[in-house]
């Protein structure tokens, strides 16, 4: 029986795509992708950097220390687990009894009372739209999914923190805003679309494309 090893980003195409979804995932096709902007990965580096030097001090980064949500919760001070679940190659994973995987690599860690929050950074160019953070949903579901799977107590909530870029200094630094949102995550919700998605891997290529798919003959 064939097996699949399953992420956020890809149950992400199922959402958009099932056709997609199933094509990749069996290795027909892959829908094209352009090049990814290297200053996200440059600044998801750099932050992780900025939150460690914290952590290692045992304080909140200023972002966080200043909004009073963040009163009784400290950053996860273990750097060698959480540079363990941070590599996307490693990271935070779940195989089920067929030997199919769910894998997923966090940002970062936040704990209240023994309980783990996910903390997520994301870099945008503009100021967020109403429902800009209900894009991260499922991607926060999955990690909080996974977390319990691997005997992890984790919070029903975690945190998205946005950084925007503001201005630029006479002296040539970008200073940036930051925009953060609480999200309700729910374990159960992710453990469904993943069963959705195993489901529809397992029948027969959907017929309903997009512009991306509908011509490829399977």
């Amino acid at each position: 029986m064939k097996t699949f090893k399953l992420s956020p980003s890809s149950l992400s195409l199922l959402k958009e795509c099932p056709r997609c979804f199933w094509l990749t995932q069996h290795g027909v096709w892959r829908r094209p992708s352009g090049p990814f902007p290297s200053l996200p990965s440059g600044m998801d580096r750099i932050l992780k950097k900025h939150f460690d030097r914290f952590a290692l001090r045992g304080i909140l980064p200023p972002e966080l220390k200043e909004r009073s949500i963040f009163s009784k919760i400290k950053l996860f001070n273990d750097l060698k687990q959480l540079d363990i679940w941070r590599n996307n190659r490693k990271g935070v994973s779940y195989t089920d009894r067929e030997g199919n995987v769910l894998h997923g690599a966090i940002d970062n860690l936040l704990v209240l009372d023994n309980k783990g929050i996910v903390l997520d950074y994301k870099t945008r160019g503009y100021p967020l739209k109403e429902d800009t953070h209900e894009h991260y949903q499922l991607q926060l579901d999955v990690y909080n999914f996974l977390f319990e799977k691997n005997g992890r107590a984790m919070e029903d909530f975690a945190f998205l923190v946005f950084y925007i870029p503001k201005e630029v200094t006479e002296t040539g630094e970008v200073i940036f805003d930051t925009a953060i949102k609480k999200m309700s995550v729910n374990s159960k919700r992710a453990q469904e679309f993943w069963e959705k998605a195993l489901d529809v891997l397992k029948g027969e290529c959907p017929e309903k494309g997009c512009e991306w798919c509908q011509g490829v003959v399977v």
